[in-house]
């Protein structure tokens, strides 16, 4: 336990390592109060971390994954792995990982653990990384940052898409779609602000829009064209009167060769008229 004297200190130390971070490296602190004010002894080991991080960060210093680890030897080839240890070992090397302050996550379920694997250990501890070792510091890496997965991908944004054109509240601008030549039901080259004046104009026509389910069931790729498909069921109201409105809905992508992105050109919702 600190007593007052001590706490004073801490907190004018606390007050210069504030402005040394605004000064040296463009920090803002929030000057409200607040219902729980941090300790002291708390506050200054966060405000150390800080200019060490920053510090750190400032040399610019690298250094290949399979280095930060340790350079271990104790992980096999993914070849030399029968299929029913795989996830064993997998578990194994993500807590290697996460002890040396590296993250690993994917977000496609279509990744096989076997690939994983095989990524990190072929792949990933090649890769450089930022020389920074602070309380708490996390490096992190994302599977599919290296290997999009389009069927995953093209999958959600499709679903975000027809959410945002079936929900009540109006749409500022075209998530995933590119900004000219889109097709929406029988309208075509639409550039993005038609399309989205036809959607809220949609939109307007009901008091309500009250989205039940939006299901994806295909998604399929084909060199730089890909098509996602669907239903849908939707309760619009106006006025005392509910109606259900329901049917198919298909979106298809075309994917950037320069930028590897691919964006929605055209949206078909079968049942909705625009």
């Amino acid at each position: 336990m600190l007593n007052r004297g001590q706490e004073d200190n801490i907190e004018e130390e606390n007050d210069f390592l504030k402005m040394k971070i605004m000064l040296e490296y463009g920090g803002k602190f929030y000057d409200g109060k607040s219902n729980e004010e941090l300790p002291p002894g708390v506050e200054n080991e966060f405000l150390n971390n800080i200019i060490e991080f920053e510090k750190q960060f400032d040399q610019r210093k690298t250094v290949k994954v399979f280095d930060r680890i340790g350079r271990p030897c104790s992980f096999k080839s993914v070849n030399e792995i029968a299929d029913d240890q795989i996830d064993e070992e997998y578990n194994t090397l993500l807590e290697h990982l996460e002890a040396h302050g590296i993250g690993f996550t994917v977000c496609s379920p279509n990744i096989k653990t076997k690939e994983l694997y095989r990524f990190i250990t072929e792949e990933l501890f090649e890769c450089e990384m930022g020389d920074i070792s602070a309380p708490g510091w996390t490096t992190n890496f994302i599977y599919d940052e290296f290997y999009p997965d389009p069927y995953y991908d093209n999958a959600r944004d499709a679903e975000d898409c027809i959410g945002f054109v079936l929900r009540k509240e109006p749409i500022e601008f075209m998530h995933h779609c590119r900004i000219e030549n889109l097709q929406l039901n029988e309208h075509l080259s639409l550039s993005e602000n038609k399309c989205i004046e036809k959607i809220n104009k949609f939109k307007l026509a009901y008091d309500n829009l009250e989205v039940g389910e939006i299901n994806v069931v295909e998604c399929t790729v084909d060199g730089s064209e890909s098509s996602v498909n669907g239903s849908y069921d939707l309760t619009a109201s106006s006025g005392v009167e509910e109606f259900q409105l329901t049917g198919s809905w298909r979106i298809k992508f075309e994917k950037d060769e320069d930028f590897g992105y691919w964006y929605i050109i055209n949206i078909q919702i079968e049942g909705i008229k625009f």
